[in-house]
C-alpha cells in the first residue's frame, strides 16, 4: 500500500474556492479532487477523455443541438394564464 505524503500548495483565493466548489460538486474531498486532477493529467486520461468528447461533438453535435432545442422548447412557451 502506498504511503501518502503531505505537501503545501499556495493558491490564489479564487482558485482555491473554485477548486473546493468543484470537489464538492463531485462529492470528493479537496485532497482527493487534486489527486485525481494530477493523475488524469499525468497519465493522459484527461486528454483521452477530452479527445473522446470532441469526437462525440464532431460526429453528433447537430443531433445533440437539435435534441437540446426540443427539450427546451416546452419551457420557452408561455403557459396559458401565466403572467407575462
Amino acid at each position: 500500500m502506498a504511503t501518502n505524503k503531505q505537501t503545501q500548495v499556495r493558491l490564489d483565493e479564487g482558485v482555491l474556492e473554485a477548486g473546493k466548489a468543484a470537489a464538492r460538486s463531485r462529492r470528493l474531498d479537496f485532497n482527493k479532487y487534486v489527486e485525481r486532477l494530477i493523475i488524469e493529467d499525468t497519465t493522459g486520461a484527461r486528454a483521452a477523455g477530452m479527445a473522446a468528447a470532441q469526437r462525440l461533438i464532431d460526429e453528433h453535435g447537430t443531433f445533440l443541438d437539435d435534441l437540446e432545442q426540443q427539450l427546451d422548447a416546452p419551457y420557452g412557451q408561455q403557459q396559458p394564464g401565466a403572467a407575462a
